[in-house]
């Protein structure tokens, strides 16, 4: 079963991962080689979406450092009641489309806004779409690490007179360090690859820009630029790629320190 198994699990992820990567990559130089892709990423409007793409994606992983080490420390230290209808409910981005999402965000924040708000097609709303589809990651990486952690501890300290940004500095976040850390790396890879929460409101923004999942859409289904819709695409994929490495090099180093 032993070679089968690697044999018949390296064959799907082929079909599955790599040839469509590779088939990516090789439409993304299919004009001008090398030349034409730096051409194509390195365009206005390219450049314009990368920097909307990481300033987005870096506002919403502070955003989440902060409120999903919150909510991860009241589920976990804290009782009150409905906490498991809270508890629930922070998995909903993983089920619900992203795109009916968008049309929530855009019914309560578009421009017949219920609540007086109008965000549609601005920065706050990509960054308030993106913070929706990645709520879940920092509470769920935090969370377990956060149960494991002595509650005593902290008490002790507390009692001693220790303040809680004392308490949360010296004792709680050395140990949530590294989920902290991995919870924000998948943050920001899931607010890089999104692109069902911000069609609807954050597309072409006040201003200008877009995000680099919606210039590839707008290249090629608007455009017609099959090409630029590679290159663009391929761009994304390095950064996603980036990534991965980071989340491999941090859960590796949590392991070991472990």
């Amino acid at each position: 079963m032993g070679k089968f198994g690697l044999g018949v699990a390296t064959l799907w992820l082929s079909v599955i991962v790599l040839l469509p990567l590779a088939a990516l990559t090789t439409e993304a130089f299919s004009v001008n080689g090398l030349q034409g892709f730096i051409d194509a990423v390195s365009s206005p409007g390219a450049i314009d979406a990368l920097r909307v793409t990481i300033g987005a994606s870096a506002v919403v992983a502070l955003i989440n450092v902060v409120f999903g080490t919150l909510i991860a420390w009241v589920l976990v230290r804290d009782e009150f009641p409905g906490k498991g209808i809270v508890n629930a409910l922070i998995d909903l981005p993983f089920a619900l489309p992203t795109i009916v999402a968008s049309l929530v965000l855009l019914s309560i924040y578009g421009p017949d806004s219920p609540v007086g708000i109008t965000l549609n097609a601005t920065q706050p709303a990509l960054v308030l779409a993106l913070s929706f589809v990645t709520l879940p990651f920092v509470v769920r990486a935090v969370q377990p690490v956060l149960i494991e952690v002595d509650g005593e501890v902290e008490e002790a300290a507390a009692t001693l007179g220790a303040s809680p940004w004392q308490i949360f500095s010296r004792i709680t976040l050395p140990a949530i360090r590294w989920a902290l850390t991995y919870g924000i790396v998948l943050t920001v890879a899931r607010a890089l690859g999104e692109f069902g929460a911000v069609i609807m409101v954050a597309s072409n923004f006040a201003g200008g820009g877009q995000t680099l999942t919606l210039l590839v859409h707008s290249r090629y289904i608007d455009d017609h630029n099959e090409f630029g819709a590679y290159s663009a695409a391929t761009q994304l994929m390095a950064v996603s790629v980036a990534v991965l490495i980071l989340m491999t090099t941090i859960q590796k180093r949590s392991r070991i320190e472990q």
